[in-house]
């Protein structure tokens, strides 16, 4: 089932801009490897749903950790309704993504080649472009 919050404070969000670059949430904290974001979009959750099956069937013995949640609600409206009716109904749920976001990660002994595959296969299925990154070396 999709992800989507269980309370918000108001329904509907207006649309807004995604400006600049994610400045929390882009290295890789929880795992060995991520998918990184590089430029701005709307993920939907049930394309966030599908990447969490793909890493956890490539990864199967590994741990996978989803690092953005869709909290953002996008409404519309009906086909072939007239203007001036107000504000459509919530259509879908999504997660606002900067440049540099971290989107999933895998750790739990999965060695690298097997991380840059199931990645990979994850990367396929996201709407926008993305790059492998490891875990920086800790000092």
């Amino acid at each position: 089932m999709a992800m989507m919050p269980k309370r918000v404070k108001f329904r509907k969000y207006q649309r807004g801009k995604v400006k600049g670059r994610a400045m929390r949430g882009n290295v890789v904290s929880f795992g060995d490897y991520g998918l990184q974001a590089l430029e701005a979009g709307w993920i939907k959750a049930n394309v966030l749903e599908a990447g969490r099956v793909a890493a956890v069937r490539g990864a199967a013995d590994g741990r996978v950790y989803i690092r953005v949640f869709p909290q953002h609600s996008v409404s519309s409206t009906p086909e072939e309704t007239r203007m001036g009716t107000g504000k459509g109904e919530p259509d879908y749920w999504c997660a606002v993504v900067r440049p540099g976001s971290m989107l999933f990660e895998i750790g739990g002994g999965v060695s690298e080649d097997v991380a840059r595959a199931t990645l990979n296969k994850v990367a396929h299925k996201m709407p926008v472009t993305t790059r492998f990154v490891k875990r920086r070396a800790k000092r």
